[in-house]
């Protein structure tokens, strides 16, 4: 019953990135000045929960295994590790497909595949995120089930802003509500799916370092993705102060809806 009801709420948490994709499709699809202060808040969102919450869970993690020199070391390590890797799969995408290569922004066709393909590259980066807090969660709900629902609660609240930042691309660059919900919707499904890989295969061999290790690298992958592609595709789809003035918004309700469950 406790594997269960801590699964229950991990998929809930997840797909709460259902409730970000449908509150972008309300907007037009011209209307880009939305979309500029969606993706710079998205990129706040991103970096403020990466370097403030996953670093400094990870670094906590690392140096109770390995000590506070080695812990503090491998936590740097694995950031930036994961900022490589991202780097080294976006390298590896041809230059013509690739959404971060600068493209006549008023081609209309090369605007919406450079849209489709960030709305799927940062699916992808959530959903690498999702995979391991996914994990978290699980783990934390079935240690103390009393706590369980306001973690749940406030990851939802993180995930609702990454709904957006998954949907809204893909729908201004199909026109499709169903795909850009689709996606969206996908992309949350990899907490529960963390949740239950971790439950049959991971946990008789997880400890802290390798949690550690996986949320400093997934830290580095969310910042990476923030100022690689968020923030130059908020500013180019509309005015400057737009996506810093969406940028600080994300981070502020970021704060927020951390300090409510301390």
């Amino acid at each position: 019953m406790d594997v269960f009801y801590a699964f229950l709420l991990t998929l809930i948490a997840g797909l709460s990135t259902g409730i970000g994709s449908l509150i972008s499709l309300f907007q037009k699809k011209t209307n880009t000045k939305f979309l500029s202060i969606s993706l710079g808040f998205s990129a706040g969102v991103m970096i403020y929960v990466s370097m403030i919450e996953i670093f400094s869970n990870a670094q906590s993690s690392l140096t109770n295994s390995l000590g506070t020199k080695m812990g503090s070391w491998v936590t740097v390590i694995s950031f930036f590790a994961g900022m490589f890797l991202i780097a080294i799969i976006d390298k590896l995408i041809p230059a013509d497909k690739n959404p971060h290569e600068p493209k006549n922004i008023n081609d209309n066709k090369t605007t919406n595949q450079k849209l489709m393909r960030m709305g799927i590259f940062t699916a992808l980066a959530i959903g690498i995120h999702n995979f391991p807090e996914g994990l978290a969660t699980f783990v934390s709900a079935l240690q103390d089930p009393g706590i369980a629902v306001p973690i749940v609660i406030a990851i939802a609240m993180h995930n609702i802003p990454e709904g957006i930042a998954v949907s809204a691309p893909i729908y201004h660059a199909t026109g499709s509500k169903r795909k850009a919900f689709i996606y969206s919707f996908l992309s949350g499904l990899a907490e529960p799916i963390g949740a239950l890989i971790g439950w049959l295969i991971l946990m008789p061999f997880m400890n802290e370092t390798i949690f550690g290790i996986i949320f400093s690298g997934v830290a580095g992958i969310m910042v990476f993705i923030s100022f690689d592609e968020l923030l130059p595709s908020a500013r180019e789809y509309g005015e400057h102060h737009l996506s810093i003035y969406g940028l600080i918004s994300g981070m502020i309700i970021m704060a927020i809806s951390l300090l409510l469950f301390i």
